[in-house]
């Protein structure tokens, strides 16, 4: 039986993009996954995921990784319906993904408040029905998934790093870190618009967007626009 795994990283970040992973296996690699004791990546440091990810694709017949870019996503949650934002633009991707390895069943972790719903969104976007799991917490409760979330965030992790060595130092990217406020609001005030690595449409950005205009951030250095 050939299982996938599907899972993302950053979505709720203000920079960078959205990393959504899909992790294909056969019966041996599911075993070789348990044996690794691959977890969710957010209980793994950056350097536990940095190691276990070579293995994991050792022992993954296949990986597809689909980058959302921030311009991707502002196109959809600022002129998309309600039902047509980033639920819906990430149940595409992950339908892309699973078109692509063509797995028996498939394990996603549910981005939807209401995993049912996310199912039938990807599977109205397959061409042939499948065994489609969609499930809140799935990246805990199945190491396949955990695989998914640990690709996905390494990989995220490194397009965030090669930003970090252009732009400076934003901190996570999460509007609760003060790094990344700052970053914002002096972005904001420097540039006539936002880089587009920026998620324009998330309410911290536009908030930020209209401090900038009149207040002062006390930074030494010009963030490059």
């Amino acid at each position: 039986m050939l299982l996938l795994g599907v899972d993302e990283a950053g979505r709720g970040c203000v920079i960078g993009p959205l990393i959504i992973a899909g992790v294909l296996v056969d019966t041996e690699g599911q075993m070789k996954l348990l044996e690794l004791g691959v977890r969710d990546s957010k209980l793994l440091s950056r350097s536990q995921r940095e190691v276990i990810v070579p293995m994991i694709e050792e022992a993954a017949l296949r990986i597809c990784i689909q980058e959302v870019s921030p311009s991707d996503i502002d196109e959809v949650v600022m002129r998309g319906r309600r039902l047509h934002k980033l639920n819906r633009l990430e149940a595409r991707r992950m339908a892309t993904i699973v078109e692509k390895l063509r797995p028996d069943v498939a394990v996603v972790d549910a981005a939807d408040v209401r995993p049912e719903r996310f199912k039938q969104h990807i599977l109205e976007n397959l061409s042939s029905p499948l065994e489609l799991v969609s499930e809140h917490n799935a990246d805990r409760n199945y190491p396949i998934v955990s695989a998914a979330s640990l690709i996905a965030k390494v990989d995220r992790d490194r397009k965030v790093a090669r930003l970090k060595a252009t732009y400076g130092d934003f901190g996570s990217g999460y509007m609760g870190d003060g790094k990344t406020k700052e970053f914002l609001l002096n972005l904001a005030r420097t540039c006539k618009e936002y880089p587009d690595f920026i998620r324009c449409s998330w309410k911290p950005a536009r908030l930020a967007k209209r401090l900038g205009k009149t207040k002062q951030i006390g930074l030494d250095e010009k963030v490059r626009c």
